[in-house]
């Protein structure tokens, strides 16, 4: 099976837009029944703190991800923003089976203070894992994180913990700190033995230009594949036989102390 990181140049608060981008684009990545769509940070809107316009208030996006998902018999994870009940924001990441029924949700654990994203939105309080078939009559565990989360270890750990062997993250992370990207996706699949796929915006917005740099890095750590900063789909090939081999040949994973 392949992962598709769909690295857009996010419009603007315009959800139709974004829906629409999204769609071309993977009509031309030859999405195979399932396969992995990953889809960046608040996709449909881009990183913006004006909850009330870029909020699900009627589900577009969530009926939008269910209908790809349906379409092309795939597995689809994506971000976008959703209030909760307190009247604040929900950075969100949703995820659709190849039925396009509902798989599951993960509200992300660390807002970007730095960029002034928790005075409109409320953190996540759980670790979230879904079973994603692998083709060889098993699953592999998926822990979803998004964009400044992937700063903070210790979530990625709580995912290990879960039996997690694949880490998504879905960001919209700006060109400044292109670097810290890179290592940091890199440095989190070496220490939890897992698949890390990066997935990340591309252009600019009314405040912030983006490097894309979408990402695919393997349990050792190899760059599976890796995108420059045009609007694209990076597309990999998962080798799972991979994976179990050097979680079984160097089982480093398994000498974590959970208390510690």
């Amino acid at each position: 099976m392949r992962a598709h990181l769909v690295q857009t140049d996010i419009v603007w608060e315009d959800r139709a837009a974004n829906h629409d981008k999204v769609r071309a684009l993977l009509g031309r990545a030859g999405v195979a029944p399932g396969d992995l769509v990953l889809l960046p940070e608040m996709f449909d809107s881009g990183f913006s703190l004006n909850v009330e316009t870029t909020a699900e208030g009627r589900g577009e996006t969530a009926a939008f991800l269910s209908a790809l998902a349906a379409e092309h018999r795939c597995f689809v994870h994506a971000g976008t923003t959703s209030l909760g009940p307190d009247g604040r924001g929900r950075n969100r990441a949703l995820t659709f089976g190849p039925d396009g029924a509902a798989m599951g949700a993960y509200d992300k654990m660390h807002p970007f203070t730095y960029g002034r994203e928790g005075e409109r939105f409320s953190r996540g309080d759980a670790v979230t894992t879904w079973a994603l078939p692998r083709g060889d009559g098993t699953t592999a565990t998926v822990c979803p994180v998004i964009c400044y989360d992937l700063r903070f270890p210790e979530l990625f750990r709580a995912g290990l913990s879960r039996g997690a062997s694949v880490f998504t993250v879905v960001a919209n992370w700006p060109a400044g700190r292109r670097e810290h990207w890179r290592a940091l996706l890199i440095a989190r699949a070496i220490e939890n033995q897992a698949v890390v796929l990066g997935v990340n915006r591309c252009g600019k917005d009314p405040f912030l230009s983006y490097l894309g740099g979408s990402i695919a890095v393997d349990a050792q750590g190899h760059v599976l594949a890796e995108a420059d900063a045009r609007e694209q789909v990076l597309s990999v090939e998962l080798a799972w036989e991979r994976l179990d081999m050097w979680r079984k040949e160097f089982p480093a994973w398994r000498d974590r102390h959970p208390g510690l």
